[in-house]
């Protein structure tokens, strides 16, 4: 993917780890944005706005040729979860997974500086949890891992044995629809 200079705005270790899985080179370069929810913003549009205003934001910032933004909640109950805020938030969120399915939505946007075309689109993915004992819950939560993560969870680290099954993008679930992210890559002109 030579020729382009691509620019993640974000600063989440899994989604540089899916790039890197598909060979693209790029920086990574943090958008400083709010990620408040507004008022009566359903989840999609929430994660494209989210992950539109990220792109935009570095955009001309720092060099670059496209600038990837991105942002995953997971949705439950109509309750859009994003990262607990401790250890009792993370709590409720897995026991309010314990036994069901639940949807990931990712929102992701490629700015092109050149010709100032921003391509979106958000992909959904349905997550089913096994039922979870309170003791597995504390043992995850004890580990650390639910707190930088959307949903309290890492279907890519300590919680994969609570996924009974997804229907859809298994890198969404981990934090970027690696697929569909590296198609738009590709027309625009990578």
């Amino acid at each position: 993917m030579k020729g382009k200079r691509i620019i993640l705005a974000s600063a989440s270790p899994r989604r540089s780890e899916l790039l890197e899985s598909a060979g693209i080179t790029f920086s990574v370069v943090p958008a400083d944005i709010s990620e408040a929810l507004l008022p009566g913003e359903l989840p999609a549009a929430h994660v494209l706005r989210l992950a539109t205003e990220k792109a935009l934001a570095v955009a001309g910032v720092v060099p670059g040729d496209l600038y990837l933004g991105a942002d995953t909640v997971v949705v439950c109950d109509d309750e859009i979860m994003g990262k607990p805020t401790d250890a009792a938030d993370a709590r409720r969120m897995l026991s309010a997974l314990s036994g069901r399915a639940h949807q990931v939505i990712t929102g992701f946007a490629v700015h092109d500086l050149t010709s100032r075309v921003t391509i979106s689109d958000v992909v959904s993915t349905r997550v089913f949890f096994k039922l979870l004992t309170l003791r597995e819950i504390d043992a995850y939560i004890a580990t650390g891992c639910p707190f930088d993560k959307a949903g309290a969870y890492a279907i890519q680290g300590g919680a994969a044995y609570m996924v009974r099954k997804i229907e859809g993008s298994y890198s969404n679930v981990v934090g970027l629809p690696l697929c569909e992210v590296v198609e738009v890559l590709a027309s625009c002109g990578l």
